[in-house]
């Protein structure tokens, strides 16, 4: 198999300013650089002010804008937007968090809500954010990113797959709503990615139900750098026509 590389579009996101969430690791780190190096301003959003700040100091020829914070928490949203400087082009809502495959029975309260809270309510709260001013531009586009866990109930436990089941119902309402006034919401559904995000079995039962089929069915690991090309290629005026969609990037994962 050929080593995947990169192919930078240069000039893509020109002129244009792009919000990306998780961006000092991982998928959200990937789609920031590929942005900033297409001619993009991003405003880098992290809950790590340490990774954010390794992402600046290491690409100081690039315009990344880091404000740390916790995403789903509305005063960092705000402080997000802010930055924007009232106008965005395009969001990449990609922070998230995994739960440790609890089945419904088993889980507690305080990881349902932080895994919901960050992977399904701070994206709300930044489309609700911005879409606003990519009404009064008469165009925008925002990719969330949603799992193959929102593809089938076997990747993970029920918190996260429900959260990036929901994620797929906030894209779809949103595309619906916004289609006509400019604005495209899409999302990507990655399938097993190398990126600082680790999940452990906590569950006897789960690990008895999904540790087998994991075995047997996930394909190889994809580069982040990977999901970035999907993320930006949706998020650029090359997706212009594309609305609604979901985009399965796991290496045929959801074909199985």
């Amino acid at each position: 198999m050929s080593v995947w590389q990169e192919n930078i579009t240069p000039g893509r996101f020109e002129g244009q300013t792009v919000i990306v969430t998780g961006a000092a690791s991982g998928i959200g780190l990937a789609t920031a650089l590929r942005v900033a190096r297409e001619g993009g301003r991003v405003i880098a959003s992290d809950l790590s002010s340490e990774g954010l700040d390794k992402l600046t100091a290491g690409h100081g020829d690039l315009a990344l804008v880091p404000v740390p914070g916790d995403i789903s928490l509305e005063d960092v949203v705000q402080r997000v937007v802010a930055a924007a400087g009232g106008r965005v082009d395009a969001l990449a809502n990609v922070a998230g968090i995994m739960d440790s495959f609890q089945p419904v029975h088993e889980l507690d309260d305080e990881t349902w809500h932080r895994v919901l809270d960050v992977n399904l309510t701070s994206m709300m709260r930044l489309m609700r954010a911005v879409v606003p001013l990519m009404l009064d531009a008469g165009s925008g586009s925002i990719v969330n990113v949603s799992s193959e866990a929102g593809l089938r109930g076997s990747a993970a436990g029920a918190a996260y797959t429900v959260s990036k089941h929901a994620v797929i119902g906030l894209t779809r309402s949103s595309a619906v709503m916004y289609g006509r006034r400019g604005i495209r919401v899409n999302a990507v559904a990655p399938g097993g990615t190398r990126t600082d995000i680790h999940a452990e079995f906590k569950s006897q039962l789960a690990a008895e139900v999904l540790g087998p089929f994991m075995q047997v069915n996930v394909p190889p690991i994809a580069e982040a750098g990977e999901l970035a090309a999907g993320i930006t290629f949706l998020l650029s005026r090359d997706g212009s026509n594309i609305n609604g969609v979901v985009l399965a990037s796991d290496n045929g994962w959801n074909a199985i």
